[in-house]
């Protein structure tokens, strides 16, 4: 495809402006400042583990119900979002298990908490973070947020240039579905549950059947697609900052989605 582009984008904080709470499930405290994968990245054997069902399913469960047994009984699947050195599934499970003192209701906490601080929500995940080593869970997360008032528009206008636009993102597809729908990205070109390792497969993977690809990203998850790629933008819109190890990594800083149009039309050129 001689002269095509590709333009890979994260969701959370790249396409959506997001909304996060976190409850340390040992001292009972709660953080609203954070970014998930900097609690993930804080030691080693740590995991962000996210939740294949509903809200709805969860918030209707058994508060005092060990999250083990809610998952169990159900017949639930789970997925490693991202962890700070490499784990299974099998050692996740396992220290799900072992885990006797995190219930549902440390999980319905969370979501309480984003339903207060984002009434109209349009995205909402569900998940926590295991550790390894002591083998329990640590925090549990909940994440919500709305589009950036740009971010329809800048797809919009990418694809009417003939720009073929992806998500590699490390949400579950029930959430990226409805992404996907509103900025009119077909399903076959989401890639759910993407660890910093897929995110980095999927740019090289696409560099074979494209001229150039863009990465568009926020998180230190993003970093190895951002080195993969032909070009790497880092997105400053969320948090006004930037995280030195990514930048150093990043080609452009933007601090709004709308900027990616002039950098992809000085591409074309």
């Amino acid at each position: 495809m001689d002269g095509s582009i590709a333009v890979v984008f994260d969701s959370a904080g790249t396409l959506l402006h997001m909304y996060r709470v976190a409850k340390d499930t040992v001292k009972g405290e709660y953080f609203d400042e954070i970014t998930t994968t900097d609690l993930v990245s804080k030691k080693p054997n740590c995991g962000l583990v996210i939740i294949h069902t509903g809200p709805d399913k969860i918030m209707s469960s058994q508060p005092a119900k060990r999250i083990y047994e809610f998952l169990t009984d159900n017949k639930i699947s789970i997925d490693i979002s991202c962890s700070s050195t490499p784990i299974t599934l099998d050692d996740v499970l396992q220290c799900i298990k072992n885990d006797t003192q995190t219930s549902m209701q440390d999980i319905h906490d969370v979501v309480n908490a984003i339903k207060l601080k984002c009434p109209d929500i349009f995205y909402l995940g569900i998940g926590f973070v295991v550790d390894i080593e002591s083998q329990g869970i640590v925090y549990t997360i909940s994440t919500g947020g709305r589009p950036f008032t740009n971010t329809q528009a800048v797809l919009n206008t990418l694809q009417s240039m003939e720009i073929d636009t992806y998500i590699a993102s490390g949400d579950s597809m029930r959430n990226l579905e409805n992404l996907a729908r509103l900025v009119e990205i077909p399903l076959e070109r989401v890639y759910d549950v993407a660890t910093t390792q897929k995110k980095e497969w999927v740019i090289k993977s696409l560099k074979k059947q494209y001229d150039k690809v863009v990465m568009v990203g926020d998180g230190i998850n993003d970093i190895l697609a951002l080195r993969a790629s032909d070009l790497g933008v880092l997105s400053i819109q969320q948090t006004g900052t930037c995280i030195e190890k990514l930048s150093l990594e990043a080609d452009i800083i933007i601090t709004d989605i709308k900027q990616i149009v002039k950098i992809i039309k000085e591409m074309k050129q």
